[in-house]
């Protein structure tokens, strides 16, 4: 085979393209891996699958989670009581 054959076949798709590991995702979101693994014990936080000891997230499902946060939050700062003015009495 010549050089320009090499080039020219196409790539296979990675097997975990759209797949992000529980560290990349951590560094993404600037978390520890610590506060994603204690998420994912009190069942908050994206899903995640488990592939041996490796952990990893879907990307889409990650934003879609985000997304639902950005939502619940805006949700309930509008339906807030209005805060007096004041410290601690």
């Amino acid at each position: 085979m010549t050089d320009t054959e090499m080039t020219t076949r196409p790539s296979k798709p990675r097997l975990l393209s759209g797949w992000i590991s529980r560290l990349d995702l951590a560094l993404e979101l600037g978390l520890t891996v610590e506060t994603l693994h204690r998420w994912e014990k009190l069942r908050f936080g994206p899903p995640c699958v488990r592939a041996g000891r490796k952990i990893y997230y879907r990307r889409d499902a990650v934003q879609n989670w985000l997304l639902e946060q950005e939502q619940e939050r805006n949700a309930t700062v509008r339906h807030a009581a209005p805060r007096r003015a004041g410290g601690r009495r």
